[in-house]
């Protein structure tokens, strides 16, 4: 709708799921139709479409993406997911950000860092105007999420922690968010058909249906460089919020074991996803079921994303702030409080009603 004013958004890590979040603005930009949007859940979030996002600033640390404009920098290696989308110059010159623990070992070998001097990410944020800031940063770098939670926070913008660090999940800093009158949502972004979210589905709608699950695990193999770091360095975090959410879904105990498996580097930004489900139906008559998902990567965060970007321009005009948990328990595996599939989806449907 026209007449709105832009969400101007921040990026932190111009990887596979930047590269596909700024795609999918651009590939949904023209269209009102609610029936030809393809691959959206909201065409519109309250009255804001796709394209009232702006991106204003983007930070990363790799020669190629650093210094460049960012319609460029999302395409650079050792980016790899699919291009679906033209993008236009967007005069957005991609900024050098602080290292910190942001490159794996695996990422060591098919990265170079730029020489450039890091700016002051707060000041650069205040200066570009961002109201929100996305933090897509690789699994396994705890340093560098904090240091840009600490400085979304000094420049007054809203933090979206789409990484397994716990974040938004964490009380000392929901608290300091809401003390600063901020939004602040996560932690660990659920794919709209990712493997987490799929085993959940399938769960609830076994016991749903009487039947007894007693054991369960989910399996992921992918390739590309977040694939590698999650097996590199944030295995456990990701095993461990992985099966929480998955075994939250089930009323009783059963054995659930749900995390990423192996590195597959000719997979490229492709992930395979297997499930194994033993129960009892009728009768205490056993069932066994076996599953293969197979997806790319970087676009299952799209259509989730932009939802929660809009969820937290409607939170800013609610004054909603600290942990919103309408939009973390819909959007993300480890909110402060983890809702049933179809709660969260409510909660979240409400919270955006106008």
């Amino acid at each position: 709708m026209k007449g709105l004013p832009k969400i101007k958004v921040g990026i932190i890590g111009v990887g596979n799921c930047a590269s596909a979040l700024v795609q999918g603005i651009e590939f949904y930009r023209h269209i009102n139709k609610e029936e030809e949007c393809i691959g959206l859940r909201h065409l519109y979030v309250g009255e804001y479409h796709p394209s009232d996002i702006e991106f204003v600033c983007a930070f990363d640390v790799t020669v190629g993406k650093v210094g460049k404009d960012l319609s460029e920098a999302i395409f650079a290696k050792p980016n790899n997911t699919l291009r679906f989308a033209d993008v236009p110059k967007m005069d957005v010159t991609v900024l050098k950000g602080p290292l910190l623990d942001g490159i794996s070992q695996y990422a060591k070998g098919i990265v170079e860092v730029d020489p450039s001097s890091e700016v002051d990410v707060a000041q650069s944020l205040k200066e570009s105007g961002a109201e929100i800031v996305l933090n897509l940063l690789p699994s396994g770098a705890p340093k560098a999420s904090y240091h840009y939670a600490e400085e979304s926070l000094k420049a007054g913008c809203a933090f979206v922690n789409a990484t397994p660090t716990l974040i938004a999940s964490d009380n000392s800093w929901a608290e300091r968010y809401a003390e600063a009158g901020l939004p602040i949502v996560g932690d660990d972004l659920t794919d709209q058909v990712g493997a987490t979210f799929f085993h959940k589905v399938l769960l609830e709608t076994l016991n749903r249906r009487g039947v007894r699950v007693s054991k369960t695990y989910q399996l992921d193999v992918g390739g590309g460089t977040e694939s590698a770091d999650t097996l590199e360095r944030a295995w456990q975090a990701k095993r461990r919020i992985k099966t929480e959410s998955v075994r939250s879904v089930l009323p009783y105990e059963a054995e659930v074991v749900a995390g990423s498996t192996d590195f597959v580097e000719f997979l490229k930004n492709s992930r395979d996803s297997y499930f194994w489900i033993e129960g009892l139906y009728f009768g205490c008559v056993p069932l066994r079921m076996d599953i293969r998902l197979s997806t790319v990567d970087a676009p299952n965060a799209g259509s989730v994303l932009l939802d929660v970007i809009r969820g937290v321009k409607i939170a800013f005009e609610k004054r909603d702030a600290g942990h919103i948990l309408p939009i973390s328990a819909y959007a993300f595996k480890h909110p402060l409080k983890t809702l049933p599939l179809l709660e969260a989806d409510e909660l979240f449907e409400k919270y955006i009603s106008r």
